[in-house]
């Protein structure tokens, strides 16, 4: 991951990434409005995003929160997934357009109007919410506001889609890669309520590599299940978790083992970029799990360690008080009656030995060394622009020796991120 010194030159580095791949445009817009459930001073601001294909595209797919009381969006969307073709995604922030009356029939209206707008079928029209959840969407306001969407459609607004479809995003996300002669493209949100299961997080993926319908939904689980799947903020899943991808196919094929290498890196750069921007992120921890061990446990001890409140506030606070990752480890284990042989177990922080043959192996040295780290890799949490840098506090737990690394990524928990929820709605 770059590096950056200000706002700007984050930015200017994003539009230089920020082609769009052949055969999509996009656009930007907002609106004002005033909730039904609660009187503000002031209306607020809703920020308006569409992403078209200039033509139906056959090859498409998603995947999406397994939360069990899923936004209409998410509803809906899974129902598209059945189309022969799709052409278009349409995204509103600030409400996420969960379990209120009349959810779906706004969404369906609205995608109407669209549709209408663009000479398109409404059924081409994947929705997507984000921000509030239990708020109606303010679907008139909503409907007049799309014929000056549509008339902005072009291929100019890339890096306005990215900063578009934020909420309490600390900075936009946006991620390409060029392969073969086409191209894979990226933008994704998500700050907080963040642990998707496959966070409010919304990714939107496009491509002009022509690849089959069987091949670009195979190749997205799979991306995600190594990216997405193995993040975390604050253990939430939200309600709206949508990974959305489409393919024009103007572009010649490459090997499908290529395209698979290209989407996994855009999905594990737009994953981290998730996680650095995370809500009051003070600290990117990186727990890498090695062994002979099945999947399932390495990850559930990864996501344990990066859950744990105590973890959490113990690197926040640049406080070398590693029992409790030893605490974390030892706790998921027996909650899940796992056995493994925790003779062989070594953990690391930093480069640093904590525990070896059932022995914390501490210091005075090791102390000011662990410390030193974490003032280090520290983020500013105030700070709202770029990503600073791109360092991490690694943390590894390795049984035995040889076998796979199962990494997962996270935040700390910091002041900023409990001012942030508190005052969410305020």
């Amino acid at each position: 991951m770059e590096t950056y010194q200000s706002e700007k030159a984050y930015l200017d580095d994003l539009s230089k990434r920020a082609a769009l791949p052949e055969g999509f445009q996009c656009a930007v817009g907002s609106l004002q409005f005033q909730p039904v459930e609660k009187i503000y001073a002031k209306p607020l601001k809703m920020n308006l995003t569409l992403i078209k294909a200039d033509n139906p595209v056959s090859s498409f797919g998603a995947v999406f929160t397994k939360n069990k009381f899923p936004g209409a969006p998410v509803l809906i969307g899974k129902k598209r997934l059945q189309e022969k073709t799709m052409q278009a995604i349409f995204v509103n922030n600030k409400i996420s357009n969960v379990c209120t009356e009349g959810g779906e029939a706004a969404a369906y209206a609205i995608c109407q109007e669209i549709g209408k707008a663009c000479n398109i079928s409404a059924d081409s029209i994947f929705p997507a919410s984000t921000g509030i959840i239990g708020w109606k969407l303010p679907v008139q306001d909503m409907i007049k506001a799309i014929p000056g969407l549509t008339a902005k459609l072009g291929r100019s607004e890339m890096l306005g889609a990215a900063q578009s479809i934020m909420t309490t995003d600390a900075f936009p996300k946006l991620r390409s890669i060029d392969v073969g002669e086409g191209r894979i493209w990226g933008i994704a949100k998500g700050a907080g309520m963040i642990e998707p299961n496959m966070a409010t997080m919304l990714v939107f993926l496009l491509t002009d590599l022509d690849i089959s319908r069987e091949n670009i939904r195979y190749a997205l689980k799979e991306a995600a299940d190594l990216s997405f799947n193995r993040i975390s903020i604050d253990s939430d899943q939200s309600t709206s978790d949508s990974v959305i991808i489409m393919s024009s196919r103007l572009k010649p094929a490459v090997p499908p083992e290529e395209f698979q290498k290209a989407l996994n890196k855009v999905c594990m750069e737009l994953a981290e970029d998730v996680v650095r921007n995370g809500e009051g992120t003070g600290h990117v921890i990186q727990v890498d799990v090695k062994g002979h061990l099945d999947e399932k446990i390495a990850l559930g001890i990864g996501k344990y360690l990066i859950n744990s409140p105590l973890v959490k506030t113990a690197i926040y606070g640049k406080d070398p008080n590693v029992g409790r990752i030893l605490m974390a480890v030892g706790d998921y284990l027996g909650t899940n009656d796992i056995d493994l042989p925790l003779d062989k177990l070594r953990i690391y922080m930093g480069g640093v030995l904590l525990f070896e043959e059932n022995q914390f192996q501490l210091s005075v040295d090791n102390e000011e060394k662990l410390y030193q780290y974490m003032v280090d890799t520290a983020l500013t949490p105030e700070n709202k622009g770029f990503p600073e840098h791109d360092k991490k506090v690694v943390i590894e737990v390795i049984f035995g020796e040889g076998g796979p690394c199962r990494r997962v990524l996270g935040s700390d928990l910091t002041y900023e991120y409990i001012r942030e929820n508190a005052e969410y709605r305020s």
